[in-house]
């Protein structure tokens, strides 16, 4: 399990993630999916697939990382 210290890696990871704000996803969940989005892909990799998503889907990806940004401040408040 991966040490996760800053804000902006646990947005990242979770705005790359199959998780969905349709979902209504916990603290836990959230939580629990940044760190496998990590684990996974690094931080780099979260990094670079934001900047595909926004290159490639800017008009949803907007509401995606603002969304990401909520969530997590959410979460990890909660922690």
């Amino acid at each position: 399990m991966t040490a996760i210290d800053s804000d902006d890696v646990r947005i990242e990871a979770l705005f790359v993630s199959d998780l969905q704000r349709s979902q209504h996803p916990t603290p836990e969940v959230i939580r629990a999916v940044v760190t496998e989005t990590v684990d996974r892909l690094g931080e780099d990799g979260c990094a670079a697939l934001v900047a595909q998503e926004f290159g490639e889907h800017p008009d949803c990806a907007l509401g995606r990382m603002q969304w990401a940004r909520r969530a997590v401040q959410s979460a990890y408040k909660a922690a």
